[in-house]
Formats: C-alpha cells, sequence, structure tokens
C-alpha cells in the first residue's frame, strides 16, 4: 500500500511540480510498483475528465472591472446598514418596547371584560340563592367524573315540609 507522501509526491509528479531528483525516485517507484502505476492512471484519467469538463465563463467586462462593480455593492450595503443603525434611535427603541406592552394591555383588557364584569358572579352556574332561611344545602363534586350533585335540606328537621316537597314534587300542578 502506498502511503500518503508517495500519494502527494505521485500528484505533485503529475502536475510537474518535483525537482529533478525528486522525480526521477517517483520514476523509479513508478517502475518497481504497480499499485503506484494504478494511482497514477487514475490520477491521468481525473485530470482529464476535470479538463474536458471546465466550464468556459466568460463576463462582458473585464475581469478587473467586474470585481469593482461587487466592491462598490458591498460597500453600498454596508453604508445601507450603519445608516439604519445611526436611525435606529430613540423611535426604535420606543417601538421595540411599546408594541408588545400595547399587545399585552390590549390582551388584559379583553380577558378583564370577558371575566370582571359587573353581575357576572349572579349568572354563573353552580351557585344557589336559598329562598327559605330553614333550608341548607350540600354539594358534592366529583372531578373525576365530572359531576356536581346538590343536595337540598330542611334544617329545622321540618317533615311537614319535607312531606309536602314530596307530594308538590309528585303531584305537578
Amino acid at each position: 500500500m502506498i502511503d500518503h507522501e508517495a500519494q502527494l509526491k505521485l500528484q505533485a509528479y503529475l502536475d510537474g511540480e518535483l525537482p529533478e531528483s525528486e522525480a526521477t525516485q517517483v520514476k523509479a517507484l513508478l517502475e518497481r510498483d504497480a499499485e503506484a502505476r494504478l494511482l497514477l492512471a487514475e490520477l491521468q484519467n481525473t485530470e482529464a475528465a476535470l479538463k474536458g469538463h471546465e466550464a468556459g465563463l466568460k463576463l462582458p467586462e473585464s475581469r478587473e472591472f467586474f470585481w469593482s462593480k461587487i466592491e462598490r455593492e458591498i460597500q453600498r450595503q454596508e453604508q445601507r446598514a450603519e445608516r439604519a443603525r445611526e436611525n435606529a434611535g430613540w423611535g426604535a427603541w420606543l417601538r421595540r418596547q411599546f408594541v408588545p406592552l400595547s399587545g399585552l394591555a390590549v390582551l388584559a383588557l379583553v380577558m378583564g371584560i370577558l371575566f370582571f364584569r359587573p353581575g357576572a358572579a349572579e349568572a354563573e352556574p353552580g351557585e344557589t340563592e336559598m329562598a327559605r332561611e330553614d333550608m341548607g344545602a350540600y354539594t358534592f363534586r366529583d372531578q373525576q367524573n365530572k359531576m356536581t350533585v346538590v343536595w337540598f335540606y330542611d334544617r329545622a328537621g321540618n317533615s311537614q315540609f319535607t312531606g309536602s316537597k314530596q307530594a308538590a314534587s309528585m303531584n305537578p300542578q
């Protein structure tokens, strides 16, 4: 197996970059090593393939003029960015601070209107006002089954009231 340094010398030999003393060493390597000859052939094929498919891009203007246009555009973009940073004074700071705050204020206002309007407590379900003072109620909430049961009872223990209530519920009139 050819080591990395020998591979680099083969590439330099192919490109004609080696001094004469090293070029003779590489020639001797090529005569005695079949793997080196195969690698050189592969490098030659790759070079030929790349040369045959190079894009021949022609610019309508000279190279110096083309690069000067690019340089001017870069400078123009940098100047524009610098002017934008200079103009971003108090006005930009105020916009950055008050736009989110105004959004929060509008949200708080809407939440206040929806949830804290006068009379909302009277209309909420689950609250009961007793018509008689001798009535009571037990409330049971089952969170798992999402169920609420309210049990009304007579505080005074008046069986006549309970009986009349049962009678009223049995005889709808």
